[in-house]
C-alpha cells in the first residue's frame, strides 16, 4: 500500500453501510464521536489496576500523603503529554499513533521497533492479562473456598476475546457503543466508591488524610523509591495514548481530538485521587498493601451485603477494558501494515462493514497465543520499560519537527514549554528505572533490537526472491478471499492510471455483486 493513503468519510452514521470516496471506493467509517472518543481514552486508562492493586504508588511512597502527590503529578504530566500528542495528532493525521509519528519523523527502523515490540509482546500480553482478570473476577464467586481453575481461567478469557473480536469486526459502532457502556460502568462503580469515601470523611473517617498522619513514613524515604512510584503512577495512565491510534476514524480529529483529551485526562487524574482517598478512610496503608484486591476489600467494610457490586465492577471494567484494546491495537498493526511494515493483507477492510477484519483476527490470534504462555507477566516487566521509552521518544520527535519543519501547517500548536517539562520528568523517570532495574530494562532493550535484522530482511531488503514475492501473493489472495476485504480507498488527489493490474483488482471487492450494491458516482 502506498505510504500516507489517506481515507475520506463524513460524519457520524447510524448504519453499517460502507463509507464511499467520490470514486465509489470504500475507506474506513468515521464514527467515533466526541462521546466516544472519551469512552476510548478513559476506557483503556481505567482497567482494573485501580480496582484492584493501586498500592504499587503507594508502597514505594511511604506515606498516604506523597502518594496523593504522586498521584496528582501523575495526573498532571500525562495531560502534558496528552496535549504533545494532540499537536501532533493533528499535524500528522494517520491512524498508527506514536508508531507513525515516530515513523515520519526518525524514519522507517525507529517507527518499525516501536510496531516490532506492541506486535510482539506489549499489546497480546497486556490484552491476555486483562481478560485474565476478567474470567478470575467471573469465576471467583463459583469457587468461594479456593482459586479457579488455571485451564477454567483461560478458557473464560479465550472465550472473552472471540467475542469481543467479532463485535469489532461486525461494526465499528457496536464496537464503540460496547465502549462507551463499559465505560459508564466503570465510572459508576468509582463514583459510587468516591461517594462512600465522602460518607466516610462527613463521619469523621479522615485519620490518614490529617497532615500529621498523611505524611507519616511507614518507610525511610528514599529518592529511588519516590522515582518508582512516579513510574508505578505513570503505569497507571497507561492508555491516554490510545485516541491517536484511531485519528483516521473520528468525526472532525482536529476538534474532537484535543477536546477528548482535555475532558478525559482531568477526569481520570480526579477519579484516580479521590478513590485512593476513599481508600484510606476504611483500611490504613498497612490494610490498603496486605490486600489483593482493594476495592473488594473496601466493599466488604463500607457496603455489607451489597459487597457483590465490586468483583462484578472489576470484570465490567476488565471487559471493556479488552475490548478498548482490541478496538485501537488492531488500529495500530493496521497502520504498519500500510506503510509496508507488516504484511499488506492486514491493512485491508470489509467491503461492506468498513473494519480492518485481517488486523483484528491478528490481534485476536497473537492475544490467545499469550494466553497458553506461562510466562505473560514477566515479559509485561520486560517491555514496560520500552513502552515508556517510545512516549519520550514520540514527544522528542514533536520538538524535531518544530526544528525541521517550523512552517508546517499546525491545528493545534502548543508551548515548547510543555514537551520540554514531559522530556525532563521522563529523563527522570528512565534514568532512575535503568539504576534500580538495569536487568529488567536491558533485557526489554535486547528483545526490542531483535526486530532490527527483521526489519533489514523483511522491509529493507527490496530484491527477495520471487518465491517469496509469489508466496506472499497468494497468502494475500486467500485472505482477501476469505474475509472479503480490499485495501481502503488512497488519496482522490492521486492518480490512479499508474498503478500496476495486481493493485488495482486488490483494490476492487472481491464479490461481483459489490458492484452493483455500491455503483459508481
Amino acid at each position: 500500500m502506498e505510504d500516507g493513503a489517506r481515507h475520506r468519510g463524513g460524519s457520524e452514521k447510524g448504519s453499517d453501510s460502507p463509507e464511499k470516496t467520490e470514486e465509489g471506493g470504500v475507506a474506513l467509517k468515521k464514527e467515533i464521536g466526541l462521546m466516544s472518543a472519551c469512552g476510548i481514552i478513559v476506557g483503556n486508562i481505567i482497567g482494573s489496576g485501580i480496582f484492584v492493586s493501586p498500592k504499587g504508588v503507594l508502597e514505594n511512597a511511604g506515606s498516604v500523603g506523597l502518594a496523593l502527590i504522586v498521584w496528582i503529578v501523575t495526573g498532571l504530566i500525562t495531560a502534558v503529554g496528552a496535549l504533545c500528542y494532540a499537536e501532533l495528532g493533528v499535524t500528522i493525521p494517520k491512524s498508527g499513533g506514536d508508531y507513525s509519528y515516530v515513523k515520519d519523523i526518525f524514519g522507517g527502523l525507529a517507527g518499525f521497533l516501536r510496531l516490532w515490540i506492541a506486535v510482539l509482546v506489549i499489546y497480546p500480553t497486556n490484552q491476555a492479562v486483562i481478560a485474565l482478570t476478567f474470567s478470575n473476577y467471573v469465576l471467583q464467586p463459583l469457587f468461594p473456598t479456593c482459586l479457579p481453575p488455571e485451564t477454567g481461567l483461560r478458557l473464560l478469557a479465550g472465550v472473552c476475546l472471540l467475542l469481543l473480536t467479532w463485535v469489532n469486526c461486525a461494526s465499528v459502532r457496536w464496537a464503540t457503543r460496547v465502549q462507551d457502556i463499559f465505560t459508564a460502568g466503570k465510572l459508576l462503580a468509582l463514583g459510587l466508591i468516591i461517594v462512600m469515601g465522602v460518607v466516610q470523611i462527613c463521619k469523621g473517617e479522615y485519620f490518614w488524610l490529617e497532615p500529621k498522619h498523611a505524611f507519616e513514613f511507614f518507610q525511610t524515604p528514599d529518592v529511588g523509591l519516590v522515582a518508582l512510584s512516579f513510574l508505578q503512577g505513570s503505569f497507571a495512565y497507561g492508555g491516554w495514548n490510545f485516541l491517536n491510534y484511531v485519528t483516521e476514524e473520528l468525526v472532525d480529529p482536529y476538534k474532537n481530538l484535543p477536546r477528548a483529551i482535555f475532558i478525559s485526562i482531568p477526569l481520570v487524574t480526579f477519579v484516580y485521587v479521590f478513590a485512593n482517598v476513599a481508600y484510606v478512610t476504611a483500611m490504613s496503608p498497612q490494610e490498603l498493601l496486605a490486600s489483593n484486591a482493594v476495592a473488594v476489600t473496601f466493599g466488604e467494610k463500607l457496603l455489607g451485603v451489597m459487597a457483590w457490586i465490586m468483583p462484578i465492577s472489576v470484570a465490567l471494567s476488565t471487559f471493556g477494558g479488552v475490548n478498548g484494546s482490541l478496538f485501537t491495537s488492531s488500529r495500530l498493526f493496521f497502520a504498519g501494515a500500510r506503510e509496508g511494515h507488516l504484511p499488506s493483507v492486514l491493512a485491508m477492510i470489509h467491503v461492506r462493514r468498513c473494519t480492518p477484519i485481517p488486523a483484528l483476527l491478528f490481534t485476536c490470534l497473537s492475544t490467545l497465543l499469550m494466553l497458553v504462555t506461562s510466562d505473560i507477566y514477566t515479559l509485561i516487566n520486560y517491555v514496560g520499560f520500552i513502552n515508556y521509552l517510545f512516549y519520550g521518544v514520540t514527544v522528542a520527535g514533536q520538538v524535531v519537527l518544530r526544528w525541521r519543519e517550523p512552517h508546517r501547517h499546525r491545528p493545534i500548536k502548543v508551548s515548547l514549554f510543555f514537551p520540554i517539562i514531559y522530556l525532563l520528568f521522563w529523563a527522570f523517570l528512565l534514568v532512575f528505572s535503568l539504576w534500580s532495574e538495569p536487568v529488567v530494562c536491558g533485557i526489554g532493550l535486547a528483545i526490542m533490537l531483535t526486530g532490527v535484522p527483521v526489519y533489514y530482511l523483511g522491509v529493507h531488503w527490496q530484491n527477495k526472491p520471487p518465491a517469496f514475492h509469489t508466496f506472499i501473493e497468494v497468502v494475500t489472495r486467500l485472505g482477501q478471499k476469505l474475509c472479503v476485504v480490499v485495501y481502503p480507498e488512497m488519496d482522490a488527489g492521486k492518480p490512479k492510471t499508474n498503478l500496476s493490474k495486481e493493485t488495482k483488482e486488490q483494490l476492487e471487492p472481491m464479490c461481483g455483486t459489490e458492484d452493483s450494491k455500491y455503483p459508481q458516482n
